[in-house]
């Protein structure tokens, strides 16, 4: 009795680990995890350079007193708009208007003595031609009258200089523009030298200014490019520059350049650019800080893929490409310059392949995947 009751637990316990077994080995495989992929395709690419750059006006008229004196009117809305000619200060007058009248009243007193000296050229030059008097008496009389004359003109010219100094103590507009903030308020003594304080700044903001530097190699590809014959340049438009603002936006209107500097800097291997861009909306500010874009070359039948399909490790950039198969393989690429937010791909890939774009985490090199085509966003797509 008893062998039979061993007998019975070990026939259970074998039927209990064959199934057990048999439950193992046929337990299913884990599904292929799903991954997002983007088709390659071959595409002209244009290229781009980007420069950092800040604005100006088109004139930047820096305002000063011409004479010293205390302020004693402001005569314009800070940060307004202004017309040439209009009265921008008023400096106290008296001390100019007391000049002025000292050199009227010196111009008067020689009207006088040249009017006296002329009678006594007048009295002696008819004398003289019947020998009443001496010829050194009618020298004389000449001499005085020129000298008279000479001291005249000298009189008229100090009255003008005082005239031209009174004038100073009204200070206008030079120029259509915006006028910012006043570096002076009334009752500060302003024009001393020889530092006098700039009072203000008026800039013509109708056309901007912008400078930025370039690197000599940077000069040359784009030297280069301007160059060869391009069917999508329009050779008689040379507003070909691009301006991005700080917040990312594109400018709606384009620059062209005005000049490139005559020479390198031998400190920095930089040249000075400066390009104009017209600015009808006065969006544009003296002063701000830009990015320069221009187009250097097109490349042929290039590859872009987001730059989150590509993994970097130690210098060597990876993708990982769905076979027609379905298995994901690890592939090398070389990679060229950034695109917006894409890479160009200048080997390791064909039109027409798919590249992992989402679930990389999830993938190892040979296993199975499930592609589905992606539809990049916004920000992965290359900018125009």
């Amino acid at each position: 009795m008893r062998l039979n009751t061993v007998g019975l637990i070990a026939s259970l316990s074998f039927l209990l680990f064959a199934c057990g077994e048999k439950q193992a080995t046929e337990a299913p495989a884990p599904p292929a995890p799903e991954v997002s992929v983007v088709e390659t395709k071959a595409q002209d690419v244009p290229l781009f350079l980007e420069f950092v750059g800040q604005t100006a006006g088109l004139r930047d008229i820096a305002i000063r007193a011409r004479v010293e004196g205390f302020l004693e009117g402001l005569h314009f809305q800070e940060g307004g708009a202004v017309k040439k000619g209009d009265l921008l200060y008023t400096l106290e007058s008296q001390p100019f208007e007391e000049k002025v009248a000292t050199r009227m009243s010196g111009v008067a007193e020689e009207k006088t003595m040249l009017a006296k000296a002329k009678g006594d050229l007048d009295r002696i030059k008819p004398l003289a031609e019947i020998n009443a008097v001496s010829k050194s008496d009618l020298d004389e009389a000449v001499a005085a009258y020129e000298a008279r004359t000479s001291s005249l003109e000298a009189a008229k010219a100090t009255l003008r200089a005082a005239k031209i100094e009174l004038g100073y103590t009204k200070i206008h507009s030079p120029i259509d523009g915006i006028i910012g903030k006043s570096q002076a308020k009334v009752g500060d003594f302003v024009g001393r030298d020889p530092n006098p304080i700039i009072l203000n700044t008026v800039s013509q903001v109708d056309t901007i200014l912008v400078t930025f530097f370039i690197t000599e190699t940077q000069y040359l590809e784009f030297a280069r490019y301007l160059a060869k014959p391009d069917p999508e340049r329009v050779d008689n438009d040379d507003a070909n520059l691009e301006l991005i603002l700080i917040d990312g936006s594109v400018y709606e209107h384009k620059g062209r350049p005005d000049f490139v500097d005559r020479e390198v800097d031998t400190t920095t291997g930089a040249m000075l650019v400066q390009a104009s861009f017209t600015n009808p909306e006065k969006l544009l500010r003296p002063g701000q800080f830009v990015r320069v874009r221009a187009r250097s070359r097109a490349v042929k039948d290039g590859i872009l893929i987001p730059q989150r399909c590509v993994m970097e490790l130690q210098g060597l950039h990876n993708v990982y490409v769905v076979n027609a198969d379905n298995t994901a393989e690890i592939r090398e690429i070389t990679v060229g310059p950034k695109v917006g937010s894409n890479w160009l791909i200048t080997d390791g890939l064909k039109p027409g392949e798919r590249v992992i774009y989402e679930g990389l985490q999830k993938v190892r090199d040979g296993a199975a995947v499930k592609p589905t085509v992606a539809t990049p966003t916004a920000t992965d797509k290359q900018k125009k």
